[in-house]
């Protein structure tokens, strides 16, 4: 049963409510990546295999690097209209449900489950299941199929390791333990196919995207004590380029690399927003400065959105760093 408070659910009552359940809506969040979308495939596959009914609701289309994962064809902004009312509708790697959009149909909260990894999740579900320790959203899920002893298929465990890859920044960033690589080594030898993750998500690039990270990279700016890196990428410099806002995803890595910096900010002020990306070599929480702005992530990776102006958002950012340190 459905609990009303907002602890963390156990493993052993989220899996009572998913064998209760007839039916699921997996949710991922705008914007979206290969943890909030290879989460809710890999459950979805799991779900689908024992019978349940299962959609996939996104309001953004499946990034074109995220395609070849199984079941992302049925991705859509609509849901079956004939699904029943109690539904259980999934929400992966979101700390609130406003990060589904706008375009969410209302949901009751007790039909609601959060399955996320995120520090400062609100816990806004019905059933939270929060892992902080878990190196991506799709660690998560894999703990729930184990419980259940779900079979996993290659295409479940690829879509497992497309979390943890695409969280680890391809078993680069400091959350690559000795766990993580355990987990990946086990999600291989069940058929993961590391080498198409790799491939599609890390190595395959358009050339649009390699010109605009030039661009972005040409118009970098360092603080005067050289541990603070930002640029800017606009509705202009997309045009100028070919690119759209796929082609921005790696751009905020080559800024955290520059010798002696400690946070790396990107401004995206494209598409009718201004959305600000944050990471740190492991000092600086950007997850608690990215909170002083109403955003959210993790303590070396966070981002958020700003409504206002891009020269107040490059001050209010600088100052929430500045309040964490920097």
């Amino acid at each position: 049963m459905i609990r009303s408070d907002t602890q963390s659910a156990t493993t052993e009552e989220v899996v009572a409510e998913l064998r209760a359940r007839p039916a699921f809506v997996m949710v991922s969040h705008v914007k979206p990546d290969g943890d909030t979308l290879g989460a809710g495939l890999a459950l979805g596959l799991a779900l689908r295999a024992i019978g349940k009914r299962v959609a996939y609701f996104q309001q953004d289309p499946v990034p074109r690097n995220l395609r070849f994962l199984a079941d992302s064809e049925l991705v859509s902004r609509n849901v079956p209209a004939d699904f029943p009312e109690d539904t259980l509708w999934v929400f992966c790697d979101m700390s609130d449900s406003s990060r589904a959009g706008e375009f969410l149909p209302h949901v009751e909260r007790r039909n609601m489950l959060n399955v996320d990894h995120h520090l400062g999740n609100s816990r806004f579900a019905g059933l939270n299941y929060i892992l902080e320790k878990e190196a991506s959203t799709g660690a998560c899920v894999l703990k729930l199929l184990q419980a259940m002893k779900a079979p996993i298929t290659p295409e479940i465990a690829t879509a497992l390791l497309t979390t943890v890859m695409t969280d680890t920044g391809g078993f680069v960033h400091s959350n690559t333990t000795a766990t993580v690589l355990r987990i990946s080594a086990d999600l291989m030898d069940l058929g993961a196919d590391k080498e198409e993750i790799t491939n599609e998500i890390f190595a395959n690039k358009r050339l649009a995207a390699i010109r605009v990270l030039g661009d972005a990279l040409s118009k970098a700016q360092v603080s005067k004590d050289g541990r603070y890196c930002w640029s800017v990428v606009d509705d202009a410099m997309l045009a100028r380029n070919g690119a759209d806002g796929e082609d921005t995803e790696e751009i905020i890595q080559h800024l955290r690399s520059v010798e002696g910096v400690e946070v790396a900010a990107l401004f995206k002020a494209y598409g009718g927003e201004l959305r600000v990306s944050l990471r740190s070599n492991g000092r600086i929480n950007v997850q608690e400065a990215a909170a002083r702005l109403g955003g959210g992530g993790h303590f070396r990776a966070a981002g958020l959105t700003y409504e206002g102006s891009l020269p107040d958002a490059l001050e209010a950012v600088r100052g929430a760093l500045a309040a964490q340190g920097l």
